[in-house]
């Protein structure tokens, strides 16, 4: 096939990765692979890194968060309809976000617990 790279390690940076980690396993099903002791925390799937689904890196940072973010994650449910999924995300501490959109579009702005913004998108999507 054509050479290519694959996204295998999404970076966030963030004030409390230990918060951050605990409520993206939870959206993602993710667990905590691996704290190499610089402060940060790796979770992701339970098969590890390289996998289909890329790891995500919680990594400490003291800096002031941006106003908006210029990458944000979109989620799709694989078990249930948007409207289950958007109650157990808020449920898990998610908050809905403000930006700029109408309100008519069919997916959910929503923020994680230190204000990174994501969507929930409409589709329900197989599990991998």
């Amino acid at each position: 096939g054509p050479m290519a790279c694959r996204i295998s390690e999404l970076v966030l940076e963030c004030r409390d990765p230990e918060l951050l980690a605990r409520f993206w396993c939870e959206v993602l099903d993710f667990v905590v692979l691996d704290r190499p002791g610089d402060g940060s925390v790796e979770s992701g799937p339970r098969e590890g890194f390289g996998g289909p689904q890329p790891t995500i890196i919680l990594s400490p940072t003291d800096d002031p968060p941006r106003a908006k973010s210029r990458l944000h994650l979109d989620v799709n449910a694989t078990d249930r309809d948007q409207d289950a999924e958007l109650a157990r995300l808020l449920a898990l501490g998610a908050r809905p976000a403000d930006v700029g959109q109408t309100g008519q579009e069919s997916w959910h702005v929503l923020a994680d617990p230190e204000g990174n913004e994501f969507c929930l998108l409409r589709t329900r999507l197989n599990p991998l």
